[in-house]
């Protein structure tokens, strides 16, 4: 699309220097295409005197233009400016004179960095002072979530229960599937690699221990841990980040309700709730996986193997596996809620913000389940 200025001389596209010591001026005239053959800047910047101060325009034989004039005028200006040049765009038709606002509007990213002169003392100063930064940010996190929670216990908490339904409609029902198939697949793999093991020794029947003791007590509560935060505490980043970069986190402030009353809790709520539903459905799919194992490659019966579950289970070894899925469900719940309030106001910060809270989730659940061990260990349960 061409620009027409109202005056016209000539039709070859040119542009030229009258010097006056060192004040220049730049001469543009005709029509100024892209496609057709016009003076480059390359040329003007040869042209002009290394003592320059002053740079002006003349387009009074300016014809039509498109952005190839905008090109050379930018290159040019750019180069004189970096010289500390006075440079006045007035005599340049309007169009010009926008275009070049909206062309230099954004400064260029930097993009270049020298690794190299980094010190690494600087290096861990700055990673040790993120961390703490980022420690204050859990901290108050936690600290308002305690205090809804006590507002929560005296009816004061302001959330609806809809929203809460919801969640747990999101969190719960339409989980089971993937939550199946994983525990499943788990049930089956633990009874085939130990039944591989126990027939050795002609102990196949014990296979059912195996399977039963590993999915109630670690694999069950685990493998929903890191599903949920795959899709779960993602979505809630997701969801919350985009919230905040919509202002709509903004909003909730200005009207005077608290986001953490009215979008975090009933997450957490819903998670606490759901986690141990759903761990206890994953421990019986993970042991008919091993039933499928047990009966399908060795000679055991429907009967064995269901008796032998039962004796080998008891409720201190369903108590842990559900105990720690709740704590769980609140890591989940916790870390992404937490990533999506504090994601950065861009497209790309809440795709970090939904990356960071699956890495963290599921490592703070690898983390407390090592607590675990270590405090069950301790206590001999």
């Amino acid at each position: 699309m061409f620009l027409k200025n109202s005056e016209q001389s000539n039709n070859k596209a040119t542009a030229e220097l009258k010097i006056d010591g060192s004040r220049v001026e730049l001469v543009v005239s005709g029509d100024w295409s892209i496609n057709k053959a016009h003076t480059l800047a390359s040329e003007i910047i040869e042209q002009l005197p290394k003592d320059i101060t002053f740079l002006g325009f003349d387009a009074s034989a300016l014809g039509s233009y498109d952005s190839s004039l905008i090109s050379l005028i930018l290159r040019v200006s750019t180069i004189l400016q970096h010289k500390n040049v006075s440079i006045d765009f007035k005599t340049l038709p309007e169009g010009i004179d926008s275009m070049l606002f909206l062309a230099t509007a954004v400064p260029s990213t930097k993009t270049k960095k020298n690794i190299s002169h980094i010190n690494f003392v600087n290096l861990v100063g700055n990673r040790t002072i993120n961390f703490i930064s980022n420690l204050k940010e859990y901290v108050s996190f936690f600290g308002d979530i305690t205090i809804a929670f006590v507002k929560m216990l005296f009816g004061k908490a302001r959330f609806r229960r809809v929203d809460l339904l919801s969640v747990v409609q999101k969190t719960g029902p339409e989980a089971l599937p993937i939550v199946a198939l994983i525990s499943f697949l788990v049930g089956l793999i633990l009874a085939f690699v130990g039944s591989i093991q126990l027939a050795k020794y002609g102990s196949e029947i014990f296979v059912a221990d195996l399977v039963g003791i590993a999915m109630v007590r670690e694999m069950g509560a685990m493998m929903v841990g890191i599903v949920m935060s795959g899709r779960t505490g993602a979505s809630f980043a997701a969801e919350l980040g985009a919230m905040k970069v919509n202002e709509e986190i903004s909003a909730f402030k200005t009207f005077g309700i608290s986001p953490i009353e009215f979008l975090v809790m009933p997450r957490i709520i819903a998670l606490v709730c759901m986690f141990p539903l759903l761990t206890i459905f994953a421990d019986v799919i993970g042991m008919l996986g091993g039933l499928v194992i047990g009966v399908g490659m060795f000679d055991l019966s429907y009967e064995q193997y269901s008796n032998r579950t039962f004796l080998a289970l008891n409720l201190v070894h369903m108590a842990t596996g559900v105990g720690k899925s709740i704590v769980y469900g609140i890591i989940v719940a916790c870390v992404g809620c937490r990533m999506g309030l504090s994601c950065e106001n861009s497209s790309s910060g809440v795709g970090k913000a939904t990356t960071s809270s699956v890495v963290q989730s599921i490592t703070w659940i690898i983390v407390a389940d090592a607590v675990f061990a270590v405090i069950f260990t301790i206590f001999d349960i």
